[in-house]
């Protein structure tokens, strides 16, 4: 009877694949959160000067930014599962080097190459996962499932990090990666598919490379050191018109070159670059709400470390009933584009409601139903993933994966960089007016939700106009029932059939 066990096999393989790559992807957003409860224990420990603390942030931010992209349209040429293998391998290394180390110089170099590998692992995973789940139902739960894994990873960072840290010592927030990490390894071995890739010598374009990765990590250094050097300076205008000459120096090698890193066709498709567009606009709005927020709880209401978790925990609890519970079967029903809208206007409201936030707020009249309508990022994000993914060709899967990412960090950073520059330029003016200290700096924030909005709009208004035609859903009544077989059909390793794909802060 050997048909059953094949199909049961078939079955199983995308589902613990889909376990893989979220284990990896809660690995980075973990990473990146982890380590900022951490900070002061490092500092005090091995003598960090408070303008070289920044780096143990910045050295990962900038190497994951700025690699994405190449590791991406690598993971394509070279075989996807090689990359992600390569990469966890090296986050696991360089985890194991922050851990033992003994010096500022060798932590932030552990941290830029905890940055590489994530940026090897995170850039193919979608890429994988498109491939795997080919009929829309699945595909939506799946991309549901590693949508919250990381929006979990970064909740589950800040707890984890304090309780490691002050059961046993700093060291333990890269310690603990060891055994997650090889644990992936052994199981992503068996689970991931094997592809060859299309080869070297189908994209092999040395001077591109290097004009994108240095363009992304000159940029990305200008924005994230914008709060240090102010918006107007000579250092950040200097540094971010060299990141702007070397990208569209890229844009234009690519557009002759006869074996182009990024193929400029994957920009033809109006999903691709409208929910990447999205995307950038949907990141940067939301750090206003996911830091200032709980800014605002512990200087403005005076609330713990604790306290500040706990008030934030209906967010995380909302966002990850809606994306793993509903979103899937809303999207096969109305179409992405359809919950894309309805989740950015939820949280249009919830920095609507934050820009009228009173000094002395009531948690459950004035931040409850804001917590709540943070729902909207459930539906939104599995949305717009999908529709990032929908546009690319499957050779073109770990590119559009990798730029799906990138301008996720993008959007992460410039919200990072300008929303709490407004906030601190406003609760400055208003201190020398002579306004108490908790009604300037609410005052600061109130700004900073306003312009939040304001990009949320725009957003808004992109998915209106380029994203109309949302080619990935139409009604499934005709082909309910060939979508299970197509989701377990035996896909050939290196298959270079293309189905409709869709695609999924990490944030620091």
């Amino acid at each position: 009877m050997p048909t059953p066990a094949r199909t049961s096999a078939r079955a199983l393989s995308p589902r613990l694949a889909l376990g893989v790559l979220s284990t990896g992807m809660l690995m980075t957003v973990l990473d990146g959160s982890i380590v900022t409860v951490a900070m002061p224990a490092m500092q005090s420990d091995l003598g960090f000067t408070p303008v070289g603390l920044s780096w143990i942030v910045n050295a990962y931010l900038i190497a994951f930014g700025s690699l994405l992209l190449l590791a991406g349209r690598l993971g394509d040429l070279i075989g996807r599962k090689r990359m992600f293998l390569a990469g966890t391998g090296i986050f696991t290394a360089a985890s194991l080097l922050a851990g033992v180390a003994a010096s500022p110089e060798v932590l932030i170099a552990a941290r830029f190459l905890q940055g590489v590998g994530s940026a090897m692992s995170s850039a193919v995973g979608l890429g994988i996962l498109i491939t795997l789940f080919t009929a829309p139902r699945e595909r939506a739960r799946a991309i549901a499932v590693f949508s919250f894994t990381g929006a979990a990873g970064a909740s589950l960072g800040q707890v984890l990090g304090g309780v490691l840290t002050d059961a046993l010592t700093w060291n333990w927030i890269f310690f603990i990666n060891l055994p997650i990490g090889f644990a992936t390894l052994l199981v992503a071995l068996r689970a991931l598919p094997s592809d060859r890739g299309l080869g070297l010598g189908a994209g092999t374009d040395v001077i591109g490379a290097l004009l994108v990765t240095t363009g992304l990590m000159t940029g990305i250094y200008a924005v994230v050191k914008i709060e240090e050097y102010g918006a107007g300076s000579a250092h950040t205008l200097g540094l971010g018109a060299l990141a702007l000459a070397l990208l569209a120096a890229f844009l234009v090698r690519q557009a002759k070159a006869a074996n182009p890193l990024m193929p400029l066709r994957v920009f033809r498709s109006r999903s691709v670059s409208g929910a990447n567009a999205v995307q950038m606009l949907m990141v940067a709005a939301l750090f206003s709400f996911q830091i200032l927020v709980a800014l605002y709880l512990q200087k403005v209401r005076g609330y713990g470390a604790a306290e500040t978790g706990l008030a934030m925990l209906p967010a995380a609890a909302v966002i990850g009933a809606v994306s793993l519970g509903v979103s899937a079967r809303l999207i096969a029903r109305f179409g992405e584009r359809n919950i894309l809208l309805t989740g950015l206007l939820l949280l249009v409201g919830v920095l609507g409601l934050l820009t009228r936030l009173p000094v002395q707020a009531d948690y459950v009249t004035d931040l409850l139903p804001v917590m709540l309508l943070a729902a909207g990022f459930g539906l939104a994000l599995p949305a717009l993933t999908s529709l990032a993914m929908s546009g690319a060709e499957e050779k073109d899967a770990g590119l559009a994966s990798g730029l799906f990412n990138t301008t996720q960090q993008i959007g992460m950073a410039i919200g990072v960089a300008v929303l709490s520059t407004l906030a601190a330029s406003r609760t400055e003016s208003l201190t020398e007016a002579g306004r108490p200290a908790a009604e300037a700096l609410t005052g600061g924030y109130h700004l900073a939700f306003g312009v939040g909005a304001g990009l949320l709009l725009v957003a808004l208004a992109i998915t209106f106009t380029v994203l109309r035609r949302p080619a990935a859903h139409r009604p499934e009544a005709p082909q309910a029932p060939e979508a299970p077989e197509a989701a377990e059909a035996p896909q050939a390793p290196g298959a270079t059939t293309a189905p409709n794909p869709p695609k999924a802060l990490a944030t620091h």
